[in-house]
């Protein structure tokens, strides 16, 4: 028990290394601590009553913070998609302090975040699992010539959607336990082969809510996708975890058919 803890442990700590050197982060983080800065000055210029005011507006937005940040904590699978949610939540916490303090030091903050989201990007997972990273040729030929595997759970996906980076460790993971020889994952990236989004009926609109697509063959066959095409959550899908593909696509059967085929052969 102590290794296995020992070992998340260096897991965490080395997810945080990676976190703080990246750039996306690190604006992240100089921008929220300059905050402390400007909180610094304001207190010698503020008015007794409105740094009280303020003071309990700030205790206010960090139980809300810790509260909301917390149950984010419960419902997230992977520390990625925590510490996405935390910037998130941070920055509307920010926003209404300042808003309190001078609605043009409020507008400022947002005009500094859209610069950090042109300029930088949350990196995405860089891990595969059990996945194959394919072009849409070498999709088509592993689906038409049935060599592989008779089923292929294929992630179309786009590195510069927000939606895909968020995921980007879930598909692996889940790969890790239900890849089989019944069973292959794929990645296609439709960011460098965008004109494999058409044939596969994926949209690369942002506003469509179609990245990233997961869809799931039978030989060359589509039986099942996700999101839904014609579905009515087109822009507001829900959070992309492996427990809901898994039950969406039915994972658990096809292993378990996989596993009895074995025991009764």
């Amino acid at each position: 028990m102590s290794k296995e803890n020992s070992s998340n442990n260096i897991q965490v700590l080395k997810l945080l290394n990676q976190t703080v050197s990246e750039p996306h982060f690190l604006f992240h983080f100089l921008t929220f601590f300059s905050y402390l800065v400007l909180r610094c000055s304001a207190s010698q210029v503020l008015a007794p009553n409105l740094t009280q005011n303020l003071l309990r507006r700030e205790i206010q937005t960090l139980l809300a913070f810790a509260v909301l940040a917390f149950i984010k904590g419960v419902r997230e699978e992977t520390w990625e998609a925590f510490i996405g949610d935390a910037l998130f939540l941070a920055k509307i916490c920010l926003f209404a302090l300042t808003f309190t303090m001078d609605r043009r030091i409020a507008v400022s903050y947002i005009l500094v975040f859209a610069v950090i989201h042109v300029l930088t990007q949350q990196p995405p997972s860089e891990a595969l699992g059990a996945c194959s990273k394919l072009t849409p040729l070498l999709l088509e030929s592993l689906l038409t010539e049935g060599t592989t595997t008779r089923y292929w759970l294929v992630e179309f996906s786009a590195s510069y959607s927000s939606a895909c980076i968020r995921s980007s460790q879930q598909f692996p993971e889940l790969s890790i336990t239900y890849s089989s020889k019944i069973l292959s994952f794929g990645i296609v990236d439709l960011g460098l082969f965008p004109n494999a989004a058409e044939k596969f009926g994926v949209s690369l609109s942002g506003s469509m809510g179609q990245l990233p697509t997961f869809i799931l063959f039978d030989n060359a066959a589509e039986v099942a996708r996700f999101p839904v095409l014609g579905s009515e959550t087109t822009f507001f899908n829900p959070t992309i975890t492996k427990g809901l593909l898994s039950r969406h696509f039915e994972l658990d059967r096809h292993l378990l058919e996989y596993i009895s085929g074995k025991l009764y052969r």
